[in-house]
């Protein structure tokens, strides 16, 4: 499998980064880790001009807190995350997905900005920053603008990113002492959501049960209502729209999105 040709730029800075974009608009794509992007271009499914690799960028990669915020880089490894110090105490759920990304390679070179700008609604960490109530960073020619998680994904492999603008920092809230859980049903290990959730703080975020990663919000307003998580489990499903393919039809999935609901609730740390 080999992609069609294509330029290669390697930015200095973000305002070079986004000349490059302005310039070549959707002829282009921006390069990070590259486990996201480079399999879909040897597919041919993607195929780029120009690639504007930011992994050089200075101020994209790091971990910090900003008050009641936790800042993450784009281009901050899947490994970085899992193994941070202040990640693990204030926002263990987004340590434990990064974990699960791949396995020990991918984790090693993929990015967190990348895995979210893919929008993969099957992926840990899409999913992982809707159940956290996350902040996203988009820098562009006219200055930063703050968006959502639940804003952000707009249909399959689509968000709300314009064609001249980065993905810069996701902003996680500080969330100490609070209970979570995370299920992940897979054929095999590393593999994909076949169907995925996330909890805490009273949402909770489903993986593959659409074609973005959602909240369950029937089961929000049960936990929220004063129900138990079982009965609350049994909603998971309402309003999602499930696809079909070999691994699961849509009713195995809503199936799974209940039960693996109940377990995030009751097996929560």
């Amino acid at each position: 499998m080999i992609p069609a040709q294509f330029d290669y730029v390697a930015a200095s800075s973000i305002a070079q980064a986004l000349e490059l974009l302005a310039e070549h608009g959707e002829d282009a794509k921006v390069l990070a880790g590259g486990h996201s992007l480079l399999p879909m271009m040897k597919l041919r499914l993607a195929a780029p001009e120009v690639l504007v690799d930011i992994t050089g960028v200075p101020g994209l990669r790091g971990i910090m807190q900003d008050g009641d915020e936790i800042v993450i880089g784009a281009t901050t490894r899947h490994a970085d995350v899992a193994s941070s110090s202040l990640i693990r105490s204030d926002a263990p759920l987004l340590g434990h997905a990064a974990s699960l990304v791949g396995d020990p390679q991918i984790r090693h070179r993929g990015t967190i900005g990348g895995s979210i700008a893919h929008a993969d609604p099957a992926a840990d960490l899409p999913m992982a920053i809707i159940a956290l109530g996350a902040r996203l960073e988009l820098t562009g020619p006219d200055g930063t603008r703050m968006v959502a998680a639940d804003d952000f994904f707009t249909g399959y492999f689509e968000t709300a990113l314009a064609e001249c603008e980065l993905l810069t920092a996701i902003r996680v809230p500080r969330r100490p002492d609070e209970p979570w859980g995370y299920q992940k049903f897979v054929r095999r290990a590393n593999d994909w959501a076949i169907v995925g959730v996330a909890a805490t703080g009273g949402r909770i975020a489903l993986a593959n049960m659409g074609p973005t990663p959602l909240r369950a919000t029937a089961a929000e307003k049960s936990l929220a209502a004063g129900n138990d998580p079982y009965q609350a489990a049994e909603l998971a499903a309402e309003g999602t729209s499930p696809a079909s393919d070999i691994h699961a039809d849509p009713d195995y999935r809503r199936h799974l999105a209940r039960v693996l609901t109940a377990r995030a609730l009751t097996g929560q740390r």
